[in-house]
């Protein structure tokens, strides 16, 4: 386990101290401990709802699907055939 160096500090009213240390010893812990845990449980919940998109599995299904389908992209494949045309630079 890392050897915890780093601190972070709060201003809390009295009575948000005493409900914290109330709940941490209903829990069983540390007040810093249970501080800890509550605050990386909620780190985690905001991380994860601000990174991942939920989307209708309907609408998931159409987007899988459309990526299979073959589009013919005509303005690229005349890109491509022009610049096959042309010289290239080679290294000497």
């Amino acid at each position: 386990m890392a050897t915890k160096v780093e601190r972070v500090e709060a201003r809390l009213t009295g009575e948000q101290r005493r409900q914290i240390e109330q709940a941490a010893a209903l829990a069983g812990e540390s007040v810093s401990s249970f501080l800890v845990l509550a605050a990386l449980e909620r780190a985690e919940a905001v991380v994860v709802e601000q990174v991942t998109t939920v989307v209708p599995a309907a609408y998931f299904d159409r987007l899988a699907a459309s990526l299979d389908e073959v589009d013919e992209m005509p303005r690229l494949a005349r890109a491509a055939r022009a610049a096959r045309g042309r010289k290239r630079i080679s290294a000497a």
